[in-house]
């Protein structure tokens, strides 16, 4: 084995590490994939000469590497999201085609600020390993609290270390990850707080069912008059939508079941709703009145402007 073998493979040994601290900073599989490649070019560019703890040199690599991608993507943050036909979320694709679900998938993968689109099934799998909620709350934060947050709070990474990527002190690197901390926890809302657990019940039965398609069970657990609002910039028609009756909501839910994979519990200014991303990108979110453990309504936000308005949290485990 020559030497360039050998660097090769002692990189492979620090690989899977090196991607999970990047789709954690990214959130995206293709981006994450970019920021590891770049740092193995630097690795065989330079060699390990110099170099006392080549974990810790791989990680500082690629996390100024997913740093500088992070703010790039900030810096873009105000151009138009185009991501080609929209469709709804679990419970807004009544009348929709039932390959919508496939389109979904697509336009949001071919976002993302990247040469080449994901595999939307890696995205997925990953997307579950860490938390599809988690990923888009970390979307919300700046790219300084996000790095402090994910260093430190996932990998150990001391803020000494933090603070020399950032080219702060530790303790202004501290502040950062508590900020973010905060953030990421959240807190309900007054009203809300007292039947939280009843109303995620409800929440997690009606994903449940979207996801199994479970006709029968989504009719259960909504009201006979319940209303769904669907913003426009979600459905096909590009135009606002309303469904009234759980026979229409329960048909659009059934036929959202294979864009349901993509959605998650979180909350949502203070309750508990559903959040729909793909590559760490929020896509639109679920907001439900329940009354006596029946869904009486169903608020499908996707108008970017809207978005940016929701104070998105984890809910405990």
């Amino acid at each position: 084995m020559d030497d360039g073998e050998s660097l090769g493979a002692l990189f492979e040994e620090h690989r899977p590490r090196l991607r999970a601290v990047a789709y954690r900073l990214l959130g995206s599989a293709g981006e994450a994939d970019d920021a590891v490649q770049e740092a193995w070019l630097r690795l065989s560019r330079n060699g390990t000469a110099g170099v006392d703890n080549l974990a810790a040199w791989l990680t500082t690599v690629v996390s100024r590497v997913s740093l500088n991608m992070l703010r790039a993507r900030a810096a873009r943050r105000e151009d138009p999201l185009d991501p080609g036909p929209a469709h709804p979320g679990p419970g807004a694709g009544a009348g929709a085609g039932t390959g919508a679900g496939t389109d979904l998938v697509e336009a949001r993968a071919a976002h993302a600020d990247r040469t080449a689109a994901p595999d939307p099934e890696e995205e997925a799998l990953l997307a579950d390993s860490v938390g599809l909620a988690l990923l888009v709350v970390l979307d919300t934060l700046s790219p300084a609290e996000r790095l402090a947050f994910v260093l430190h709070d996932m990998f150990a990474v001391p803020f000494e270390e933090i603070g020399l990527l950032l080219e702060r002190s530790p303790t202004a690197a501290r502040q950062l990850a508590s900020r973010a901390r905060r953030r990421v926890r959240g807190a309900p809302s007054t009203a809300a707080a007292p039947d939280l657990a009843r109303r995620r019940r409800v929440v997690e039965a009606f994903l449940a069912a979207s996801r199994t398609g479970d006709f029968e069970a989504l009719v259960g657990l909504l009201d006979p008059e319940v209303v769904l609002h669907a913003d426009g910039e979600i459905v096909p028609e590009g135009k606002p939508v309303v469904r009234i009756g759980r026979d229409a909501v329960a048909r659009g839910a059934v036929l959202a079941s294979v864009r349901s994979r993509f959605a998650e519990p979180a909350l949502v200014d203070g309750t508990v709703g559903l959040v729909t991303a793909l590559g760490g990108r929020l896509f639109c979110v679920l907001t439900f009145t329940v009354t006596e453990d029946r869904i009486t309504g169903i608020e499908v936000v996707g108008a970017p402007e809207r978005l940016r308005d929701l104070e998105i949290a984890l809910l405990d485990a």
